[in-house]
């Protein structure tokens, strides 16, 4: 049996909680441990009068069932009350926080229905009051704490007339709405900070349904029915954001916005008139070829593309590409398991050219080995898994010649060592679609888990051939050894799970312009892992962090791969060459490695070694821009750990370690870990330097071309 979902060391804060909905979730939490405001303003269903008894009760009973719980009275409108509240009771013991407000059901839930013409101005506010103004003023309330621990859920309740709209509800129905659009801006603001924000159009029996619905059906449609969906979209497990459920009498289901191809009524120079919309009125209203945008930017590709086919003289297509672009979204991923033994790990192995003839090799070959391992690279083979058969196969509208998918650039990134049997869940999802003319970009992302913890994470660049031309944007915001590839090898490595006849069957590959199969792309990047793993690690896989390649020509079976390293900080550059012609395989490629056991290491070096880089290519460019010298000093337990020069003042310019015998123009002192945090984000500087962690010595005001240096700074 799964094991049960718990709230333990959770603060829960329930509007409206006194009956119905919220009392039902606020009994459901306080069983399942975790800590509940049972905030209700005690009034009737037209918002008028105030008691405390609703409240009160709703706690006896979590505490009459070993539960914990408080009462709080105040309205939706005085949120920081609310918060305060929950902070008070359950947020501070002595000196030390123990818990936070991590989840927040807003149900407020009053009534003044009238048809639109008896509508009065109070029956319009005091729905809007309380419904949508006092969803905002909570929410804000408790948004800061949720941005401080880094998680939070929340849940809107809007409703079936905010959907649909309903006979005598005009006041009500708006506010309902709003709440959902509410709601979608902030799962897209919270995302990054790990807050959800979910809505919920509940059916059930309350006190707001008892004066509508026959008492028949209101026992049918119970609140104990709706209250296991609020808990899973509450619980940490559940990745869901920004989704729209209705939900009643034991059924749930989602729902998402559909919009018809549509069609352009203008041309190029032309008055546009009411005659040509009435013409294609049916072309306008056919949903045949519908798109399912999910975001504004999804939204606006249609727009894009329309202006472009205007100047053109030309109408809109059905592109699959363009239909994809138009229905996915990273928001809700495809989740796919696989299942694998040692002997997938061992047929790995020897597909990316282990061998026991190597005695360093055998703790990847054989399972009795005492440091048995799973090649890091492995990672990839559960993401591609879900890449096949979820992430590519599920999405609507993309049918493409499987001989012009061609894979791009691959990135991955492991979190610990790969368990070397078990099973992964992996969550595939659509970063983005860039149309790059020729063809369509798809960027793929896909985290792999091992019981809810994240092991690795797979970034797939694939390039569909001819799928361009939608309208959609170009760009997204997101040693040396030598190996000798023998024969069979592209037979070997589909074993492990590619079984694209690309690689094996001379007249498929050469319907995609190929003389005869070639190597999986993976395959080479396997290789050239192991290479740096060896040369640089020891073989140790735990200090794999991440790899990051980009394809750029085939290999066939029976070349030799050239790998050519080089060691900056804990980042390992390298590039692949087919020996025999020179050719490029593998550019643009790099391996983190986590600092050894037991040495010091410094997450700043990689940043100053991505800095001398980027001065050795726009070096020139970036002294007309700045103009000056910057000295970093980086501390690690309150002593200097690191010094370094940027010389953006002279020449090309250039970086220096250790310490600079000519003057600088300014001196920043931070921490190893402000600094990261101020590289990636996560720090605003400023604060930074008031808070006394960024300190200043020299023309203070050159701070402000720190954006010219630092920024994209990123993982891909």
């Amino acid at each position: 049996m799964a094991v049960p979902l718990s709230f333990a060391g959770k603060v829960v804060l329930v509007t409206g909680a006194g009956g119905g909905l919220g009392r039902e979730y606020a009994l459901a939490f306080g069983e399942r441990g975790a800590s509940v405001v049972v905030n209700d303003l005690g009034g009737d269903i037209k918002g008028g009068g105030k008691s405390s008894s609703a409240a009160d009760k709703v706690v006896e009973e979590i505490k009459a069932k070993g539960g914990k719980a408080v009462a709080n009275y105040d309205s939706v409108e005085d949120g920081e009350k609310l918060i305060k509240a929950a902070l008070d009771a359950f947020g501070r013991i002595g000196k030390f926080d123990i818990q936070y407000l991590v989840i927040l059901i807003i149900l407020n839930g009053i009534l003044r229905d009238r048809s639109f013409a008896r509508t009065s101005d109070l029956d319009w506010d005091l729905i809007h009051r309380v419904h949508l103004r006092g969803s905002f003023i909570v929410t804000r309330a408790a948004w800061n704490h949720m941005k401080k621990q880094q998680f939070g859920r929340i849940i809107m309740t809007s409703s079936a007339a905010g959907i649909y709209g309903n006979f005598g509800q005009a006041n009500y129905s708006a506010a309902k709405l709003g709440l959902l659009g509410l709601a979608n801006t902030l799962a897209i603001e919270g995302q990054k900070y790990n807050i959800h924000c979910n809505t919920i159009a509940p059916t059930a029996g309350s006190r707001l349904t008892q004066t509508v619905m026959p008492p028949d059906l209101l026992k049918s449609l119970k609140a104990e029915y709706v209250a296991p969906l609020v808990l899973w979209l509450c619980h940490e497990q559940c990745q869901e954001n920004g989704g729209l459920f209705e939900v009643g009498a034991g059924w749930i289901g989602k729902l998402r916005w559909e919009r018809t191809l549509g069609s352009i009524v203008r041309h190029k120079d032309q008055h546009m008139t009411p005659e040509e919309v009435r013409d294609k009125w049916d072309q306008i209203c056919d949903f045949t070829s519908a798109t399912k945008p999910a975001t504004i930017q999804e939204s606006l590709h249609t727009l894009v593309e329309v202006l472009s086919k205007v100047e053109a003289g030309e109408g809109l297509r059905a592109n699959p590409a363009h239909a994809l672009a138009s229905s996915t979204s990273g928001i809700n991923p495809v989740k796919m398991t696989f299942s694998y033994t040692h002997m997938h790990c061992v047929l790995y192995a020897l597909g990316v050219g282990l061998s026991t003839r190597e005695p360093d090799h055998l703790k990847f070959l054989y399972e009795g080995h005492e440091d048995f391992s799973c090649l890091p690279t492995f990672g990839v083979i559960p993401a591609q898994a879900s890449m096949l058969e979820g992430g590519l196969g599920s999405l609507p509208g993309l049918n493409f010649d499987p001989t012009k998918l061609l894979h791009g650039e691959q990135y991955l990134e492991l979190y610990k060592p790969l368990p070397t049997s078990g099973t992964l869940t992996s969550k595939a999802s659509v970063a983005d679609i860039l149309d790059k003319g020729s063809g369509a970009l798809i960027l793929l992302d896909i985290h792999t888990y091992s019981n809810h913890e994240l092991v690795c994470y797979n970034q797939f660049s694939l390039f569909i051939v001819g799928a361009g031309g939608f309208g959609g944007k170009r760009s997204s915001e997101r040693a040396v050894v030598l190996d000798v590839l023998c024969c069979s090898l592209a037979a070997l490595y589909r074993l492990s799970g590619d079984w694209n006849p690309l690689h094996i069957d001379p007249n498929f590959a050469a319907l995609g312009g190929f003389k005869s199969p070639i190597l999986h792309g993976l395959c080479s990047f396997g290789f050239a892992a192991r290479h740096v793993l060896r040369q640089y690690a020891d073989n140790d896989v735990s200090r794999f962090k991440s790899i990051k390649v980009r394809f750029v020509k085939p290999v066939l079976p029976g070349q030799a791969i050239q790998t050519l390293m080089w060691k900056e900080g804990n980042r390992i550059h390298f590039e692949c060459k087919v020996k025999e012609t020179g050719a490029v395989v593998l550019a643009g490629a790099y391996i983190d490695l986590h600092t050894a056991s037991g040495t010091e290491g410094l997450q700043s070096d990689l940043v100053f070694a991505e800095i001398g880089r980027r001065i050795k290519d726009l070096g020139g460019e970036l002294v007309k821009k700045v103009n000056a010298i910057f000295g970093w000093e980086i501390t690690k337990g309150g002593k200097t750990a690191a010094q370094w020069t940027i010389d953006l003042k002279t020449g090309n310019g250039a970086l220096h370690k250790g310490l600079y015998n000519g003057k600088t123009d300014v001196t920043f002192t931070v921490s190893d870990e402000d600094f990261m945090d101020v590289v990636v984000g996560k720090l605003n500087p400023q604060k930074a330097f008031f808070a006394g962690k960024l300190k200043v010595r020299g023309n203070i005001m050159l701070s402000q071309k720190l954006e010219t240096i630092l920024k994209d700074y990123a993982k891909l």
